[in-house]
């Protein structure tokens, strides 16, 4: 290996015309050194990458399911397969199914061919420095059940995909000759959900995934050897105490198991860095027995650490992490070691106000995250990968990630989510249905083996039991006993994902963004505590990608318009709860009606900015009033689909992507579409003290119009979301019902002013039949945009809001369907009238409409708005105060809030773009300066892409994109990338892409 190394230095040196031979020994010495500690780690790995998988269908086999141990077995027309990986996998990258990604290619395959067991084989040799007493053949995961054999005899049957093998094969295993390992992989049992749970519910087909030929069966996580002495260690764990945030106490427990016939003793030892932090301790050892160790400050004081390095979520500080490393020696000779990180930190809970809220190290924390449903839906994210998938998670100002359904379980998700400050909240593998798994027991002691196996992250911040629904028992009890005893309830079990002091799950479709600021936005599916922005474990929309990732999927025949090739990627009813023929009538409505594709995807990443910005923003608003966090479904793409994602499955960045990073920065400015209000948001650790605050409104002529300029001095203290000033595009947004007379069609009880006396406990209440109304006479007229019914349990199922100038010619301005009891908050497109009108159609009960509170908000109709165009941008600006840019924000805004048309006739733009390229670390960093000299460059979108071929690069980090510049305006964009992205002699140049091109 050393030499091979050696040989490639000399020959890339040669041709360089440099050879130096200090820089030959330095490097040999190196990868002598990393050589030995690999090595010193006695473990080699057995994944495809270092030696041979492969499978075949156990139908298939017949007599030879009696000769695939011999070592000299021909396995020639066996399948090569991918391990880590599944059996479907296996024949897409063997060439023997199309690419699943493409058109319906995935929706052709016959699932009988993979639906049914499959053997999977390798032969391997034992290496010759497995010189320790004890070889272990381990396995991290199969799904979903496995009869392992080696040499021909069975060692065990694995099942459930979280369940861990670690087998003694001393005796087994051929020293000096091949040995042949097998694998009998079996198939979930269906119905996934929940009865052959377990494993990959989504598998089995979602509204945001195809049906995976196999269900996802296959060896799904690591295989490897290891070699050890009499005594090994399972399972360290390092529990953090934090009495206060400048000491830690940590308790450090570790199972040790001797696998030797006689007694044994020996030291343990740990080292905790950074700190240089070592403890040591004689341990005696049953024989043929584990033994439980535990160690506390009690007995070591040195682990009484003074002023820790905490871990700390993203926006709030830094992600600090710790590493120990434990050693057991039997006299001289290492027996067994292991290293894990873990991070000092302390989560605490409380449901005030009937919403959960979640603090760390004494600080609330604010949550913006998103729902992973699955790392990939083929299960082929590995490794670094998730390195990247969590970092653009960080890029987005994200602090915490839901694993929906416990659909990722690769450690290197937990590593990443760690090291970037994100949390998790981790669910176990329960859907909704009311059913309980083939084997309740199975199930269980996957729950087990996932708590043990991933406690130390730092990252874990919430166990939840079951989407959608509550375990069924046992089970609840059990998850709640497990989390208590391998967890010692650091982390809060919450039994189902959208009730319990929660606000439920959805809706999942476009919305105007002021539904987003309105109290409240209601849910879909959940909850039963009461209407409440609180703490939404799921909400999102469709989001298109762009056209690049779009023509990836669709063959070119199906590329325009809209057909059901575009619902096989769930653009159409296979996801019917993202709503996308709304989404379609929303980008008609608020840019226009697309003529092609390229006019689709770019005005739909206008309509994916408008949105995922608003879902955050209008949580912030209300942060602790009564607001605690939002994650939308979903931050990330398992699929190449067209809704529920930020960056879409090929990394491309979507207006969905740069909406989040807006809203979510932990210092941001924002408006309020509802009422006008700019606030700033602090959503960090650290109060900020004189702070200014200013908007400035432009028209589509780029010129400012200074009567609605505005601008304040804030102080901004942790966790707030501060008003600064309301932008006066109104005169007033108060009552404008208030005391005001109102006309009914029948009254039963109380009296018709009631509802407009200010006084929540007094009522109107109408006859008992369904054709019944009230309306309210405001005297004046209004531009009126909003209504807020508070209604008693007597309420409209069905019901129309209605303006009239006369009382007599009615205009609807909004049709409720789904009405409920108590506050309905219900915004419209700005209307002027004088007449407001509940015009009911069905009644929520069998008595008649009864309402406590209705009241009407506007503006006066000599509010001077003439000086705005029909369209004009809001720029909001943060400074600190050394006048540097905290934050940025920009709006455009229509005096009708759906009608943004007028960005069409923008003038054309031209931008130009000088940029400086490096190479640093293996990465492409380059630094580009985007101006527009002449005029307003409106939603640029920043692309890497190859000089020669002209194709996007992907993936990228981009510091910004979609922004707009005013005329004489310039701004610096970084984009970086893997140096592998590109080949030798081509190079990279940015892009620069205004809407108004």
């Amino acid at each position: 290996m050393a030499f091979l190394f050696l040989v490639t230095i000399f020959h890339h040196s040669n041709n360089n015309m440099k050879f130096n031979t200090i820089q030959v020994y330095i490097t040999l010495f190196v990868l002598n050194a990393l050589s030995f500690h690999f090595y010193a780690q006695n473990k080699v790995s057995l994944n495809s990458s270092d030696i041979v998988w492969k499978l075949k269908p156990q139908a298939e086999l017949g007599k030879d399911s009696l000769k695939i141990a011999a070592a000299d077995y021909s396995d020639k027309d066996w399948v090569k397969a991918v391990v880590p990986g599944t059996v479907f996998n296996s024949y897409v990258v063997s060439g023997l199914e199309k690419d699943p990604n493409f058109g319906d290619n995935i929706y052709q395959v016959d699932k009988s061919k993979y639906d049914r067991s499959f053997c999977y084989r390798s032969e391997f040799s034992v290496p010759e420095n497995f010189t320790k007493e004890i070889i272990w053949l381990n396995f991290e995961g199969i799904n979903r059940e496995g009869d392992i054999y080696l040499n021909g005899k069975k060692l065990a049957t694995l099942s459930g995909m979280m369940q861990r093998g670690k087998f003694d094969v001393t005796k087994l295993v051929h020293r000096k000759a091949k040995n042949v390992l097998t694998i009998l992989v079996s198939i979930p049992k269906q119905p996934l959900n929940n009865y052959g749970s377990p494993t990959y519910i989504s598998s089995a087909g979602w509204d945001w995934m195809p049906y995976v030929p196999g269900l996802n069966s296959g060896i799904t996580d690591d295989v490897f050897l290891s070699n050890t002495d009499k005594v090994t260690i399972a399972d360290p764990w390092v529990h953090t105490n934090l009495s206060t945030n400048a000491r830690a106490d940590l308790d450090v427990k570790v199972d040790l198991k001797n696998s030797s016939t006689q007694n044994q003793e020996g030291v343990l030892t740990g080292v905790i860095m950074p700190g240089n932090i070592t403890f040591s301790k004689k341990i005696s050892l049953d024989a043929n027995a584990v033994t439980s160790v535990k160690l506390s400050k009690e007995q070591f004081p040195e682990l009484s650490i003074q002023n820790p390095k905490l871990w700390w979520p993203n926006g709030y500080g830094d992600p600090n992490l710790y590493t120990c490393q434990f050693t057991f020696k039997i006299g001289d000779v290492v027996s067994d070691s292991q290293k894990i990180t873990f991070g000092i930190k302390k989560y605490t809970y409380d449901t005030e106000g009937g919403v959960l809220h979640i603090s760390i190290n004494r600080k609330r924390v604010f949550l913006k995250g998103g729902n992973w449903g699955m790392s990939e839906y083929m299960l082929r994210c590995r490794g670094e990968e998730y390195d990247l998938k969590v970092k653009l998670h960080k890029e987005m100002n994200y602090n915490i990630i839901r694993n929906w359904l416990g659909s990722t379980t690769d450690v290197e998700f937990y590593q990443a989510c760690d090291k970037y400050g994100i949390m998790v909240w981790d669910d176990f593998w329960l859907n909704a249905n009311p059913n309980l798994p083939l084997d309740i027991h199975v199930f269980n002691s996957n729950v087990i083996e996932k708590i043990k196996r991933v406690r130390n992250h730092a990252s874990i911040a919430i166990w939840c039991g079951n989407n959608e629904g509550l375990p069924q028992p046992p089970l609840n009890g059990w998850i709640a006993e497990n989390i208590k005893t391998f967890d010692n309830n650091d982390r809060y079990y919450q039994p189902c994902s959208n009730t319990g002091n929660l606000s439920g799950s959805g809706l999942w479709g476009n919305k105007d963004p002021r539904f987003y600021f309105t109290k409240y936005p209601e849910p879909y599916v959940g909850t039963g505590d009461g209407p409440s922005w609180g703490l939404r474990s799921e909400i999102g929309t469709a989001v298109f990608p762009n056209m690049e990732s779009f023509k990836k999927i669709i063959p070119e025949k199906d590329w325009w318009p809209r057909n059901d090739m575009w619902d096989k990627h769930f653009f159409g009813q296979k996801a019917f709860n993202a709503s996308p023929d709304n989404y379609d009538k929303s980008i008609t409505e608020r840019y226009g009606k697309p003529n092609n594709l390229e006019e689709y995807t770019k005005k739909a990443q206008l309509l994916n900015i408008e949105t995922n910005k608003a879902m955050y923003e209008g949580w912030l608003d209300h942060m602790w009033e009564d607001a605690s966090g939002i994650m939308i479904w979903m931050s990330q793409s398992s699929y190449p689909s067209m809704v529920w994602q930020t960056y879409d499955y090929y990394y491309d960045l979507t207006g969905a992507y740069w909406g989040v990073k807006s809203a979510c920065e932990p210092m941001h400015i924002q408006w309020s579409p509802v009422n006008n209000s700019v606030k700033v948001i602090n959503t960090t650790g650290t109060d900020f003290k004189n702070l200014t605050a200013e908007a400035t409104v432009y028209n589509l002529d780029g010129k400012s119009v200074a009567k609605f300029s505005q601008n304040a001095v804030v102080d901004s203290y942790s966790n707030t979301a501060t008003e600064s000033f309301v932008i006066p595009f109104y005169s007033n947004q108060k009552d404008l019902a208030f005391q005001k007379n109102v006309i009914a069609s029948s009254t039963e009880g109380g009296n018709t002013k009631d509802i407009t006396d200010g006084d929540s406990n007094t009522r109107w209440a109408s006859k008992s039949t369904d054709d019944e109304w009230i309306y309210v006479d405001l005297e004046n007229e209004y531009i009126i945009n909003r209504v807020v019914l508070n209604w008693e349990n007597a309420y409209g199922k069905e019901y129309k809001i209605q303006i009239s100038t006369d009382a007599k010619n009615w205009t609807d301005v909004s049709t409720i369907k789904d009405g409920k009891q108590g506050l309905q908050n219900i915004s419209f497109d700005e209307t002027k009238g004088r007449y407001v009108r509940m015009l009911g159609i069905k009644r929520g009960s069998g008595w008649g409409y009864s309402l406590y509170d209705f009241k009407v908000f506007g503006a006066e109709t000599n509010t001077d708005t003439s000086s705005l165009s029909p369209v004009h941008f809001i720029r909001l600006k943060l400074k600190d105060a050394q006048n540097k840019i905290l934050s940025e924000n920009f709006y455009w805004r229509g005096s009708n809030m759906k009608d943004f048309t007028d960005l069409n006739k923008l003038p054309k733009a031209n931008v130009n773009v000088s940029s400086k390229v490096v190479k640093q670390n293996g990465k492409y960093i380059i630094k580009s300066k985007i101006s527009s000299p002449l005029g307003i460059a409106f939603g640029i979108q920043i692309q890497a892409v190859n000089e020669k071929s002209g194709t996007q690069i992907l993936p990228a980090i981009v510091s910004d994109s979609y922004f707009t510049l005013l005329k004489g305006e310039s701004k610096e964009v970084t984009i970086e990338f893997e140096e592998s992205a590109l080949k030798n002699g081509e190079k990279p140049v940015i892009k620069a892409i205004p809407y108004n091109k």
